[in-house]
């Protein structure tokens, strides 16, 4: 699992690291540990996308501030389909329906307790991978094609 935060989101590190080892994943953290210097989400959003889409993670979860910023920079790369979730129906949902590969939450906006729940949804949920669901995501792949013309 990759893990980024960026300097507002460190507010959940902790939290989303432990939810994590609580599991026993392996995670690919990177970064940063401390709000002492400024990070835009773009970055972190960059290294977590690339992280999944080199074989490094299976999926990913990012922090900022209000969960956008990054959920809208990961969602950028192909192959990525980062949301923000502050509610546990939709982080698993997400998932078994849209397969959501990046949790993006919000430091601003969910405190530890659950961010911790969020997490744990995101984790304990699987693709559906059939009928509408898996139309549905062959039609979100067409989207990432489009090109301005």
């Amino acid at each position: 699992m990759a893990v980024g935060f960026d300097h507002r989101g460190v507010r959940l590190r902790e939290t989303v690291l432990t939810a994590l080892l609580d599991e026993g994943l392996d995670v690919v953290d990177l970064g940063v540990e401390t709000d002492a210097t400024r990070v835009d989400y773009p970055d972190v959003a960059r290294e977590v996308a690339m992280a999944i889409r080199s074989g490094r993670a299976e999926r990913g979860i990012l922090v900022c501030g209000s969960g956008v910023g990054a959920s809208v920079a990961a969602s950028k790369i192909p192959g990525i389909r980062a949301a923000i979730c502050h509610d546990p129906y939709s982080a698993a949902q997400g998932v078994e329906h849209d397969d959501m590969n990046v949790l993006c939450l919000g430091s601003e906006v969910v405190g530890p307790s659950l961010a911790y729940e969020l997490v744990k949804r995101f984790l304990g949920a699987s693709f559906i991978g059939e009928g509408r669901y898996l139309e549905r995501l062959e039609k979100v792949e067409e989207l990432e094609k489009l090109v301005d013309g």
